[in-house]
């Protein structure tokens, strides 16, 4: 991969609010009027594999930056009133997923690593007494380093987790102050080692950049950390602050972020010393030895991506379990009620807690293929697409699109031959830009958007 182009010009340019595309339509296109009986619909015509995510809402301690879904709490016995409304709602699933396998599973939050070792054996053995669950399924949690004794980690590895993702953000004291998340470096670099001894086949590890009081000189020593901590993967995200809409962030003093500016030196900073490591830009955020299994997915032209970001599998296959999670299965997008007492009172009435779902229509999905294709391999042969999608006349489908692209292709970021769209090196810093132009719903609260860097 050749250098990015660092303009200001063009980063001011392009630099728009815009979709992460880990679906189209995104979420805000979810409707309260959606009939839940096409769930059962959608995974009758699903393939016989499926990725399974599971939210887990509670955390010890609230930091400040975070906008998940969450519930902050001291009070252990909730996550059994929880385990118990998941165990409902599996049963209501498990009739639908006889006939299918689980190939990916992953559990989110939230904090899973809240649930005690005892409540973590009950819910994998919900799980494998009511899904066939492959021997050779990858089993992944998220993992706050506070919360997760050694002990701990090495029960996970028991229950069949094999891949773990660490939330480390910054390693700065003055920043994880700032944002309430106080973690020992020492700590980090002991259960990063033990996931190594245990076996654990994939490490991630997770930074933000355009936290408060981040300075170039102290994120380089936090990049340079993680490098030498040698993770399979590695998450690079784009603080978002919207204190108006996650009222956490009201606790961040808005003097203290970085400027736009010096965000994009942050930014800038930690992509080549990752790119010189030897890390694998996967594109936008995500980072990958050339070794893993996200690497080697792309390199065969296999990458995908859904709800959780880039991945090997479940693009359209994915059932959400929990409060709040989205499931995607064949065309069919529907998310649960984001309010435990919501979801709670559903699970009550042996109903699926669905609260708002979307059908894809015949455009959505050639649209999803394109930007999927894009997002994921950064280039898209017409001809083939035009076959498989039975498109007559690809640019007379795609017109609006190519005018938007015209900026893109006048600054080199984006080239378009005669059978092929690629973006080039230099542009896939603004692929959620380019995939916009084929969006036929952005102009919809589009300003409910993070920047795209």
């Amino acid at each position: 991969m050749q250098s990015i182009k660092w303009d200001p010009k063009l980063i001011s340019k392009y630099n728009i609010n815009g979709p992460r595309y880990t679906s189209y339509p995104t979420a805000l296109a979810l409707s309260s009027n959606f009939d839940p009986a096409q769930i059962q619909a959608a995974i009758q015509q699903s393939p016989s594999d499926l990725s399974l995510y599971l939210h887990i809402p509670f955390c010890h301690k609230l930091c400040y930056y975070c906008g998940c879904n969450k519930v902050i709490t001291r009070h252990q016995h909730k996550a059994d009133t929880y385990l118990d409304a998941l165990a409902q709602e599996v049963a209501l699933y498990a009739p639908l997923l006889q006939s299918k396998q689980i190939n990916q599973l992953h559990l989110g939050g939230g904090t899973p690593t809240f649930l005690t070792e005892v409540q973590l054996s009950r819910l994998m053995a919900l799980l494998h007494d009511n899904f066939t669950i492959n021997s050779d399924a990858e089993i992944s949690i998220e993992i706050d380093p506070r919360s997760c004794s050694d002990e701990k980690l090495r029960h996970l590895r028991t229950l069949g987790f094999n891949r773990v993702s660490y939330g480390v953000q910054d390693l700065d004291e003055k920043v994880q102050i700032a944002i309430n998340r106080v973690q020992d470096t020492d700590l980090i670099r002991h259960q990063v080692q033990l996931s190594r001894e245990l076996g654990f086949s994939s490490i991630n590890l997770d930074l933000i950049y355009g936290l408060p009081f981040q300075q170039p000189a102290s994120f380089a020593e936090t990049v340079d950390e993680i490098i030498r901590l040698n993770p399979h993967r590695i998450s690079l995200f784009s603080y978002a602050h919207i204190p108006e809409r996650f009222a956490a962030q009201r606790k961040i003093d808005n003097s203290s972020l970085p400027d736009a500016p010096l965000k994009l030196e942050l930014m800038q900073l930690a992509i080549e010393r990752f790119v010189a490591a030897g890390y694998q830009f996967i594109g936008m955020d995500h980072f990958a030895r050339p070794d893993d299994a996200l690497a080697k997915a792309q390199q065969a032209g296999k990458l995908q991506r859904n709800f959780q970001g880039y991945t090997t599998a479940g693009q359209d296959a994915l059932i959400g379990l929990g409060v709040s999670s989205i499931s995607q299965v064949s065309g069919v997008l529907w998310q649960n009620s984001k309010e435990l007492p919501a979801y709670y009172a559903a699970i009550s009435e042996d109903q699926l807690p669905t609260e708002r779902g979307f059908s894809l229509n015949a455009d959505d999905k050639v649209r999803a293929a394109l930007i999927s294709q894009l997002i994921c391999h950064f280039e898209l042969d017409i001809e083939v697409f035009s076959q498989q999608w039975q498109l007559d006349g690809f640019w007379h489908y795609f017109a609006e699109a190519l005018e938007r692209l015209q900026p893109f292709m006048e600054d080199g970021l984006v080239e378009v031959y005669a059978g092929r769209i690629k973006v080039a090196d230099s542009g896939r810093l603004w692929v959620r830009s380019i995939c916009a132009c084929f969006d036929a719903y952005l102009t919809q609260g589009q300003q409910r958007y993070s920047k795209v860097v």
